[in-house]
């Protein structure tokens, strides 16, 4: 199948004037095995890379490959040269691996190849489109044209019958809530003027101390320290939040004086795991009045003190088990962002334990999104609070393949900032048009992604298919924030995501819980359960500058998704069943490969648009960081595979310690109220509001 998959890939990239073919994109305009200056050299890598995959049928193959080795023993070219030669065996030995395993992988390529062949298709872009997709993306196949009915056969797909409703569902959810969010914190701007940061001249010198350290994790789109008010995403957040509760006081949903809300601080330099909460502190403090909201803000630190002085000692006396700091490291907010989220879930279930045996789920926000109450109210007949009182969530009930769930988690729906006014049942990511670049004729995650939020996002409980009552439908699509879970669920079925995912830590949440036989943890869709997304109206700058690390960062959640889902399950077809169509089309049956593809074209774009030197730092990033990924998920016993057996291990441990507390204090024995008592001092030095 070799021979095939280097036919296709020699009719994607080459034109051929006498047969009329226009190729996907031509590398041969950007290869000069000659060229002398940077951009040049880096954009000839690129396009000698693909022009190899097509093997000699390519007439450049042999100058292209001879390049490649060339520069490979280069001192300066060396580390992206050797790249691009490992990647192209990797690929020849996936595909044949996968047409070994898959028959209808091998199919699709030897069908495409013979379309791609026939001159009389050259004609039929739109087609062509699918047909490419076949191969590299099979999840896009078939959604232009049947929007409608495929999000009429998703909601079937995703259809719960309820057996038994939730007997105590949440009362009084300011009170049983434990609302959670997140921010990413950075050093102040470079051109920062002290004076101008509005904090104490001991924390300024701190921070700016801080600054000069080396960074030890990169995110996104952190939040500088000193950033004006407007730009300040936790006061944002928050305040949108004191105006929520505020709302829900007058509706005589709010009998209580405050809810309780628990922020993690993740932090590009350690340094500033001290003084980050004093600086959120003096901040907030000065702009915002917290008579609504309890805070606690926790730190890396923080969560090392809670391992040390309470779950690690747990550990050792109930159950005799030393060392297990290693495995409760999992228990924190720094690193990727699969972390902090599952610090954000699994910390309500030690908040009931130490804390207050009150709170019975936890609710994640982001700080870009806010409650639209008096839209909720008008247009869904509920405000959130009221939404969080269903006895869906909570519920029992069975699939369409008769598997038994527990609706044990609960997930809403965003509408974006400019949409609003249209009503909020309007998706955040519509329908987009055909694509037109070369990456997207190759992955195209916008349009399952568009499905998916129709079909799930915005799915309403008024008819008798789905009446709310007796049925509804579990999401697989879920976002970032908006989402929450019992804690009684927590403490069954234990969920969470590996520290190692990067992007997409809200999809890969729910495949921890997937795998096996007997009852699974869902979650419910709660509809009309909609945030808006203000994100583009106060930090758009951000966003902006972080593209080039997200557009990578999707790369590496391919690799990410496709070998966590392999280690798993050794039925990939299954769970991609239960995943696709959004989730699942990270898990391809040819990562390396789709990967590398997208990685080569969306390279050769910057290229095209004159963005050298965006170009330059593009693929001199991607290839540190895919050779990365790939090092750390490739082969049987893989490092992923590693990591993520520990981290397995890590969680049940900290569970376990958990309900070995719970044990010790219904028994009124003494170390566990000495141990109580310690929690619940450290977690009070995480209380930054009056």
């Amino acid at each position: 199948m070799i021979d095939q998959f280097e036919c296709i890939i020699h009719d994607l990239f080459n034109p051929d004037e006498k047969k009329g073919k226009l190729p996907v994109f031509d590398p041969g305009r950007h290869f000069n095995e000659k060229a002398g200056n940077r951009a040049d050299i880096v954009k000839g890598m690129n396009a000698a890379f693909l022009i190899t995959l097509a093997g000699d049928r390519h007439s450049y193959f042999s100058r292209a490959q001879s390049y490649l080795e060339r520069l490979a023993q280069s001192a300066e070219w060396g580390e992206p040269a050797g790249f691009y030669l490992s990647v192209r065996n990797l690929i020849r030995d996936e595909i044949r691996t996968a047409c070994e395993q898959y028959p209808d992988i091998r199919a699709r390529i030897h069908t495409l190849c013979r379309w791609l062949a026939d001159p009389e298709n050259m004609g039929r872009p739109e087609e062509r489109a699918e047909k490419i997709w076949s191969v590299f993306f099979p999840e896009g196949v078939d959604i232009y044209g049947n929007e409608q009915m495929r999000i009429e056969h998703l909601r079937s797909e995703r259809k719960v019958r309820i057996t038994g409703l939730n007997p105590a569902p949440l009362a009084d959810p300011g009170r049983q809530l434990l609302f959670t969010s997140n921010i990413l914190l950075t050093v102040p701007a470079e051109n920062a003027v002290p004076e101008e940061l509005g904090l104490s001249a001991d924390l300024t010198r701190r921070i700016l101390d801080v600054a000069d350290e080396p960074q030890s994790y990169w995110y996104d789109h952190p939040m500088s320290i000193g950033v004006k008010p407007e730009n300040n995403e936790v006061f944002y957040g928050l305040r949108g939040l004191s105006q929520a509760i505020e709302f829900e006081r007058r509706r005589g949903n709010m009998p209580g004086r405050h809810i309780t809300c628990v922020m993690s601080v993740s932090v590009t330099h350690r340094g500033l795991q001290q003084p980050a909460r004093e600086y959120l502190r003096e901040e907030l403090r000065r702009l915002m009045d917290f008579s609504n909201i309890r805070l606690y803000v926790f730190t890396e630190a923080d969560t090392r003190m809670l391992i040390e002085r309470v779950l690690a000692p747990s550990a050792a006396h109930y159950m005799g088990r030393d060392h297990t700091r290693e495995h409760l490291d999992v228990f924190g907010v720094d690193g990727e962002y699969g972390r902090h989220y599952s610090f954000l879930k699994a910390v309500s279930a030690l908040w009931n334990i130490l804390i207050d045996p009150e709170i019975k789920a936890t609710f994640k926000i982001d700080l870009d999104q806010v409650f639209p109450q008096e839209e909720l109210v008008a247009q869904s007949k509920a405000s959130a609070f009221e939404h969080f009182k269903s006895a869906l969530w909570g519920a029992q009930g069975t699939d369409r393949r008769g598997t038994q769930l527990t609706l044990g988690m609960l997930a809403g729906a965003l509408v974006n900032r400019k949409d609003i006014d249209k009503g909020l049942f309007i998706p955040d990511v519509p329908f987009p048009d055909r694509p037109t670049s070369p990456e997207d004729m190759i992955f195209f995650s916008t349009l399952p992604q568009a499905l998916s939020t129709e079909a799930e996002m915005m799915t309403r409980y008024n008819t008798d298919g789905l009446d709310g009552e007796h049925t509804c439908i579990q999401r697989v699509h879920v976002t970032g924030g908006t989402t929450g879970v019992l804690v009684e669920s927590l403490r069954r079925f234990r969920p969470f995501t590996p520290s190692f995912m990067g992007r997409a830590e809200d999809q890969a949440y729910i495949l921890s819980v997937l795998s096996g036989s007997g009852e699974k943890l869902a979650y419910l869709h709660k509809d009309g359960l909609i945030m808006r997304h203000d994100k583009e109206d106060f930090a758009a700058e951000a966003i902006k500058a972080s593209s080039t690390g997200k557009i990578i960062g999707d790369y590496v959640r391919t690799l990410y998704f496709s070998a966590y889902a392999r280690v798993l399950t050794r039925d990939i077809s299954t769970l991609k069943r239960t995943l696709d169509p959004f989730t699942g089309c990270f898990i391809s049956m040819l990562p390396v490969t789709v990967v590398s593809l997208r990685f080569c074209l969306r390279a050769a774009s910057f290229f095209d648009a004159g963005m050298v030197d965006d170009g330059i730092d593009f693929v001199m990033t991607g290839v540190r960081r895919i050779r990365n990924a790939l090092d750390f998920s490739g082969g049987e016993n893989s490092l992923l595979r590693q990591a993520y057996e520990k981290e397995r291990q890590g969680w049940d441990l900290y569970y376990d310690v958990l309900s070995a507390l719970e044990q010790g204090l219904a028994r009124d024995d003494a170390f566990s109220r000495g141990i109580r008592e310690e929690a619940r001092a450290i977690i009070g030095q995480c209380l930054i509001t009056p």
